[in-house]
């Protein structure tokens, strides 16, 4: 017996799938149009544009995935995993990737965009002194940050899981993750902050006078050292992160394995490192590589503590002051440009560490 043809894709299923397409552009057009020149008061503006999201939303994937719905079987199965992926694939498109190609075509410009210049911008890059202190900075924040982060996370996970007090321990040591860059910034401002005299209102420096010490200005002239208190800032606040994912690891190894670790003698350094590392290497990488991400375009933490003065200059920073203070679209599209080439191997890195852990 031969083999069932499979259905055709009838002429009424393609023309209800360009119908629905088409209503779906028109009446959201018209929404975003009324929006766009509404008068309405603000809060009702805000009211209304919130509930379009949700509602429209919903009624954009329920309409396509009716009209996904009058195909045959076997090519349901093909198209509809693009209905739920297609939407939010054009949206990043839109607001990822166009900017990006975009910044990359004004970094062939002059500072007005009006005259192209070839690689003269990339070029002044790596005589420009200021970039020099920002790379070297950068460089310092992901060995320093990401070592500390990684280091304290995997030790603080360890002990945590064999603590009493599991639960509470972590509880604090994550509680700084769910603060702001910008907010954690002003309240380290504080700790770290100075002023000739006697009395000191920052903490750090109200401790070093009542033991008898000198008060210092932590983030200003303590050159180069002031850029490793701006980086205990990010420690403080990563430390948490990684230290959760890592003890979701240790919990995953296997008791048994370790049991007989124990049985045969190997001490609890010798289990940590023969057989809890190796087990959980590929989550030590993941948790390496993010923060390294965290730490290649970090800006919010240095712009609120010293605004990139006093050596503390970074390339996020020195971007935005080329770009919004100077005016200087092109140098500062490169910059932009330069930051995201060196972040992009590390997320390379990342996202195949997690496609081989079967994340997609």
């Amino acid at each position: 017996m031969s083999a069932q043809a499979k259905p055709t894709i009838s002429m009424k299923a393609v023309l209800l799938s360009l119908l629905v397409l088409i209503i779906n552009i028109g009446v959201h057009g018209l929404i975003f149009l009324f929006f766009r020149d509404s008068t309405l008061n603000p809060l009702l503006t805000a009211i209304f544009a919130v509930l379009w999201g949700v509602v429209g939303v919903y009624q954009i994937y329920y309409s396509f995935n009716w009209a996904v719905e009058q195909y045959p079987e076997h090519i349901r199965r093909k198209i509809l995993p693009f209905v739920f992926v297609g939407p939010a694939t054009l949206v990043l498109g839109w607001l990822l990737i166009l900017p990006a190609l975009r910044t990359l075509y004004l970094s062939f410009f002059n500072a007005s965009s009006d005259k192209f210049v070839g690689l003269a911008n990339y070029a002044a890059i790596f005589t420009d002194r200021l970039l020099a202190t920002a790379l070297r900075n950068n460089l310092l924040w992901v060995f320093v940050g990401t070592l500390a982060c990684v280091s304290l996370g995997l030790l603080i996970a360890i002990l945590a899981d064999r603590s009493s007090y599991e639960k509470i321990a972590k509880s604090i040591i994550f509680m700084p993750m769910a603060i702001s860059f910008v907010a954690a910034g002003v309240i380290w401002k504080f700790v770290y902050y100075y002023q000739p005299g006697d009395e000191q209102i920052g903490i750090l420096n109200a401790i070093v006078t009542f033991f008898g010490g000198e008060p210092q200005a932590w983030t200003s002239m303590l050159q180069p050292w002031n850029n490793f208190f701006l980086i205990i800032i990010l420690i403080w606040m990563q430390t948490g992160f990684a230290m959760v994912i890592f003890s979701a690891a240790i919990k995953g190894v296997p008791e048994d394995i370790l049991e007989a670790a124990r049985v045969d003698g190997a001490g609890e350094v010798k289990i940590f490192f023969g057989i809890m590392i190796p087990y959980i290497s590929t989550t030590i990488l993941t948790v390496t590589t993010t923060i390294i991400v965290f730490t290649l375009k970090i800006f919010d933490v240095v712009m609120v503590m010293t605004g990139g003065q006093y050596d503390t200059e970074v390339v996020a920073t020195q971007f935005y002051r080329q770009f919004f203070m100077y005016r200087n679209f092109g140098y500062g599209s490169t910059l932009a440009i330069v930051l995201l080439i060196a972040v992009l191997p590390v997320i390379i890195i990342n996202l195949r560490q997690f496609r081989k852990q079967g994340g997609f």
